[in-house]
């Protein structure tokens, strides 16, 4: 299967085995258009499908709440998309069927049948702390979709403008220092959820050991193993079933 990740910044996919969740050619990535409107992107997804000469189904990641193919947020994208069937026009552009998701949502799915989270029962909650947070949920193995919970209120502000990665470079924080609103978020999770596990992910997470010995949750938190490839395989992984 085809699986593409449409980020705020760049457009990137690669062909999936997805019985071993790995990519069968190196990826190929385009960077996102300024502005980020719907028939731009969709024509970079189809630049991308064309790349691979591909000719089945595409699975595709987008930052919003994702409902039957349609956006109804928009996150790090331009606003236009709220209310667009996103699915139906990458459709068009590619030429393919196409199954269009969340993006946090397939990052956990491939971490849970790939990586850090195989196997895992209970309530696991994955993160991606990058240019914002990126969070699925997961019971007993099973998604809760279009979680969105880097958009959770923390004093006033989406937390991911507090704890995200962005946040940190921007504010020119010191690895202690961020992780404090990082630590406070995840409390407020733990307070909310009760999570089993929490798994890390994002390009931050390369890092771990700078931030994560100075966070204090009763859950347990591992890294996530896929990294950057986590969206590709996940929406690949969907586009399969």
């Amino acid at each position: 299967m085809l699986g593409i990740d449409i980020g705020g910044t760049g457009i990137k996919g690669a062909p999936v085995d997805v019985a071993k969740g790995v990519l069968l050619a190196e990826r190929y990535r385009i960077p996102t258009p300024q502005p980020s409107v719907p028939d731009a992107v969709a024509a970079v997804v189809g630049e991308v499908a064309r790349h691979f000469q591909w000719n089945g189904p595409i699975g595709c990641t987008f930052p919003a709440v994702i409902k039957d193919g349609i956006a109804y947020s928009a996150a790090n994208v331009d606003k236009s998309w709220i209310g667009t069937d996103g699915q139906r026009l990458i459709e068009q552009r590619t030429g393919c069927p196409v199954v269009l998701l969340n993006d946090g949502d397939a990052a956990g799915i491939a971490e849970m049948e790939f990586g850090a989270g195989k196997g895992q029962r209970g309530v696991v909650m994955m993160l991606t702390l990058g240019t914002g947070i990126g969070s699925a949920l997961f019971v007993d193995g099973r998604l809760v979709p279009n979680t969105e919970l880097g958009h959770m209120e923390m004093r006033g502000k989406d937390a991911e403008l507090r704890a995200s990665d962005r946040a940190r470079i921007v504010k020119k924080l010191t690895w202690k220092k961020w992780a404090r609103p990082l630590d406070e978020y995840l409390g407020r999770l733990e307070v909310l959820f009760s999570p089993d596990l929490f798994i890390i992910g994002g390009g931050v997470s390369k890092k771990h050991d700078k931030f994560v010995p100075l966070l204090h949750t009763r859950a347990p938190i591992v890294i996530a193993q896929l990294l950057n490839e986590a969206g590709i395989v996940g929406a690949a992984l969907v586009a399969g079933r």
